[in-house]
């Protein structure tokens, strides 16, 4: 079985990646791969910054990998926390800071549309490759649900009546915007062998 590099320490992310790529791939964190250095993430945008990982990882240890970035879009903040979504509220990464910064920012503004955006940076031989995942929807009066990370509790996928929070992991896992990129990178690796 193929073996994927992928440059987090996000276990949340890696656990998420890992459902969606295991039966065709064996994906392996920063952690199995003994790199326990964070990785900085200070380009300007999603593209950006997994590019700087992906490239890190490559040049440093010689893998093939994968980084990804993703951001929330929210339409009334002008694309806001965007490229900045975890660190939002600080550099403390605080998810529930920054989910409570983004209904902070919304309180009496009606139009609560948003998406998330991935972006993952696969580099393969030497070649760069990149994969887009989208999913639109709307940010909930309050956080509802204890499942996910991040944002996930605030954010309602279009179709949906529940927050990423609400949802189980195999739901999320088939219609994230995570799943969208990671389902593109899959199938991009299974015609590339």
């Amino acid at each position: 079985m193929d073996k994927l590099i992928f440059a987090t320490n996000n276990q949340h992310k890696l656990e998420e990646v890992k459902a969606i790529l295991d039966s065709q791939f064996t994906v392996l964190g920063l952690s199995d791969i003994d790199c326990m250095e964070d990785i900085p993430e200070t380009a300007d945008t999603l593209e950006g910054n997994a590019r700087l990982k992906a490239k890190y990882i490559y040049e440093k240890y010689g893998f093939d990998c994968f980084a990804d970035d993703t951001g929330l879009e929210i339409k009334a903040l002008n694309n806001e926390p965007g490229v900045f979504s975890a660190r939002y509220a600080g550099e403390g990464k605080n998810s529930r800071d920054n989910m409570n910064k983004v209904l902070q920012k919304l309180q009496g503004i009606s139009n609560r549309s948003a998406h998330f955006r991935t972006i993952i940076i696969l580099i393969r031989n030497g070649k760069e490759f990149s994969f887009e995942g989208i999913i639109s929807g709307n940010i909930a009066e309050k956080p509802r649900g204890k499942g996910g990370f991040g944002y996930d509790p605030i954010f309602v996928p279009e179709g949906y009546l529940t927050t990423f929070g609400q949802l189980n992991a195999d739901t999320k896992n088939k219609i994230s915007h995570r799943a969208i990129a990671v389902n593109k990178l899959a199938v991009f690796l299974k015609n590339a062998k």
